[in-house]
This record gives structure tokens, sequence and C-alpha cells, in this order.
């Protein structure tokens, strides 16, 4: 009967390990996400000053600086899902290169200082966000292996945790990129 009972209570505490031991994950996860999100509030921030200082030097490429400023628009909205947020993150990161190659044509905006400091703030911005993902992206491979390997799959089952999905890259920003192709836009 005592050998029962010490069965029974190493059990539950390896079971309330795997619980707590999961839960840490998940928040972890959370955490992490919340991180991105800080990340992207300050680029969003940051986007109408940049947008202005361009918009004087590049009255043609007024499309692209509109759509920027719609994607921003959509995601500050806060009843738009997370991965709503990730993706308009993607289509944002795609825009503001394109700001970034067509600027290359205005050599006066190159050389204004306050477009210098906000290109190095935005710089600096989307280290960040980088940085940002590859903890997120972590933080959900840890998580994803705590409630796929047994005994947590146990746990998670019973809690009903399911596996998150960790950001990727677009296919179009894993190609290599030519230089002369940049100048030759």
């Amino acid at each position: 009967m005592i050998i029962f009972g010490i069965i029974i209570v190493v059990l539950l505490i390896i079971g309330l390990s795997l619980y707590n031991s999961l839960i840490a994950k998940k928040n972890q996860v959370d955490n992490a996400f919340s991180a991105i999100d800080a990340m992207l509030k300050k680029r969003y921030d940051l986007l109408p000053n940049l947008v202005e200082t361009v918009k004087q030097y590049m009255q043609h490429e007024a499309g692209l600086l509109s759509k920027i400023v719609e994607l921003r628009s959509k995601a500050s909205n806060p009843d738009i899902s997370s991965e709503e947020r990730l993706q308009i993150d993607a289509q944002m990161s795609t825009a503001l290169k394109s700001v970034m190659v067509t600027v290359e044509n205005y050599p006066d905006l190159k050389a204004s200082q306050n477009f210098i400091q906000l290109q190095s703030t935005w710089t600096e911005s989307e280290e960040q966000i980088a940085a940002a993902r590859r903890t997120y992206n972590a933080s959900v491979t840890d998580y994803n292996n705590g409630i796929m390997m047994f005994p947590g799959s146990i746990i998670a089952g019973m809690m009903n945790y399911k596996p998150m999905a960790v950001l990727s890259i677009p296919e179009e920003e894993r190609k290599n990129i030519s230089a002369k192709d940049l100048f030759n836009r």
C-alpha cells in the first residue's frame, strides 16, 4: 500500500511538473508574439514620418506610399487576428523594401538629414523585428516540442493544446537579390 501511495505521489508530481512546463511554454510563445507586436507598433509609428518625408520627393510613387498607409491603417485595427497581423507585416516588409529601392532614384532625398535619420531608425526597427521573430520561432518550436513529445503530449491533449506555426519567409523573399537589377529599376 505504501509503494502504491509513493507511485501515485511521484506520478502526480510528474504530471504537475509537465502541466506547469506546458503553461510556461505557452506563455513564452504569447510573450514572444507580444514582442513582435511591440516592434510592429514601433514600425507603424515611424511610417508616417518616413512616408511624409519620401512623399515630397516621390510624387509619381504615390500608389506605393498609399499602399503603405493603407497597410498601416489595417495593422492598427485592434480587432484583427494574430494571423492577419502577421500577413500585413509581410506585405509591409515588401512594400518598405520597394520604397528603399525606389529612393535610389532621388539623390536629394538620400542626402536629406531627416531621411538619413529616418532610414537609420527604420533599419534598426527592422532588425528588432527580425530578432523578435527569431525569438518567437524559438518559443513556438519549444512549445511544439513540449506538446508533441511523450509524456507532455498526454497532458497537452487533455489541455487541448494544438501545435502552432512558426513564422516563415515567403518564397519570393528567399530568391537571390541581383544588385544590377536593383540599379536598373
